[in-house]
């Protein structure tokens, strides 16, 4: 932890707890602590999430259940403020006692009193997904709301019911949420993006893409992102242009390992797959005279054509960037209706990107959403530049507060929250020692 953060949480240890205590269980406002959270981040205050999160059965629909759960963006100006206020209200909850465990065995049933039930209500009222008043009696609609409120906090499908996976997200310490808000702080302070009236984020661990618009999420998509081997990078870029019916160009890495381990076992491979090999200066070579053993970095370049078949379906968003990735269409949408979205090899696919295009080219009046179907319909490989550019950023935030104060969570599925915080950890130990030696002492300062 860098001293800068160690100074943030420190404050939060001596915040009032009295008065936070206050705020945290029944959502009143008592006297405002200097850097707390103010009473509207009772997530108890929220709306209960309406629909159960069974998958939507088109791109559309999909995409408007999501945006419908708020339109407040995850990253804009404001967030990392908001972070460490987030970080100040855990600090003195973790002072507190932080909330209690429930047993792994717990059974809870609507309607029926259950042995566990009122240990539940406390831990959802600690954390402030239900009203302190409610802090007892059977499983009924009052704490199906709140556990609903809990899950949409943490990306769980809303449904009510105590799960495994919501079981496990309320078990997780205080003190580990305290790390992951932390570590997202971080990484954002350590991030220049240049924000614009219009602009995309990609939160990773979240699998979504936010379209913003003057400070509000106008489109939400489910988005693919990398694999935990094969993770997405973070990074800022800008959006120059919308592909239709885009070829695709293999990485060098792919056709070493994926298309030569293809080849090797069927050689009509490639032209199964309308993939073809092509030299350094573009031209068609014969796929047997290449060596497929995978043994030595290609030398020649694997491009599939357009069509139904592309890997990189029907759209491709063009962003500049020194990790070569994009975002794109998919010719696997059945894949969007998982919950566990991580099986790209770096890029993101996005669910309804034709309707992300319109939106990137709303500029241009030629390019609607109809004319962009119609295009696509025709087969041709057609490149749009955009008028403006607009900026994009892929982030990794585990854990982050919204303008409506509502703390989120998600799961550090690339492992990177611990990796951070031990490494700043580290440096603030080298810097604390370089401060103690004469020969380093302005290391320190």
């Amino acid at each position: 932890m860098s001293k800068r953060h160690a100074v943030i949480i420190a404050m939060g240890l001596l915040a009032s707890a009295s008065a936070l205590a206050q705020t945290e269980t029944t959502g009143q406002a008592g006297p405002k602590p200097t850097g707390t959270v103010p009473a509207t981040a009772n997530p108890a205050h929220a709306a209960v999430p309406k629909t159960a999160a069974a998958p939507a059965s088109i791109a559309e629909s999909r995409s408007a259940a999501a945006l419908a759960l708020t339109h407040e963006p995850t990253y804009d100006e404001g967030t990392a403020q908001r972070i460490k206020d987030a970080a100040l209200s855990y600090s003195d909850l973790a002072v507190r006692g932080g909330w209690p465990t429930i047993p792994a065995d717990a059974k809870f049933a609507p309607g029926v009193q259950g042995a566990n039930d009122d240990l539940l209500r406390k831990r959802l009222i600690l954390s402030g997904d239900l009203a302190a008043e409610k802090a007892s009696g059977a499983f009924d609609q009052d704490l199906a709301d709140g556990v609903k409120r809990f899950q949409a906090r943490h990306g769980l499908a809303p449904t009510g019911t105590m799960t495994p996976r919501t079981l496990a997200a309320l078990n997780v310490t205080v003190q580990k949420r305290i790390r992951q808000l932390e570590a997202s702080l971080e990484r954002l302070e350590n991030t220049n993006f240049s924000f614009g009236p219009r602009y995309v984020v990609v939160n990773i661990p979240a699998a979504f893409a936010e379209a913003v618009e003057n400070d509000v999420v106008v489109r939400r998509y489910r988005v693919i992102v990398g694999k935990t081997e094969k993770p997405s990078p973070t990074l800022t870029a800008q959006i120059t242009g919308v592909v239709l019916n885009p070829t695709w160009t293999v990485p060098s890495s792919i056709a070493k390992t994926e298309i030569s381990a293809h080849m090797r076992k069927d050689p009509t491979y490639l032209s199964r797959m309308h993939m073809e090999v092509l030299d350094g200066h573009d031209n068609p070579i014969d796929p047997h005279s290449v060596d497929w053993s995978g043994t030595h970095t290609p030398n020649f370049t694997v491009r599939q054509q357009n069509g139904t078949f592309n890997a990189l379906g029907a759209v491709k968003i063009d962003m500049p960037n020194s990790y070569s990735v994009y975002m794109h269409d998919t010719n696997q949408r059945n894949l969007f209706s998982d919950d566990y979205r991580f099986d790209s090899h770096g890029c993101s696919r996005v669910d309804n990107v034709r309707d992300l295009a319109a939106w990137l080219l709303k500029d241009q009046p030629k390019w609607t959403r109809a004319a962009i179907d119609a295009e696509i319909a025709t087969g041709q490989h057609q490149e749009v530049a955009m008028a403006r550019k607009v900026p994009v950023a892929w982030i990794y935030l585990t854990a982050w507060m919204t303008k409506d104060q509502t703390i989120q969570f998600r799961n550090d599925v690339y492992n990177q929250d611990e990796q951070l915080l031990e490494a700043t950890a580290e440096e603030a130990a080298f810097f604390s020692n370089a401060g103690n030696h004469p020969l380093t002492a302005h290391m320190a300062q």
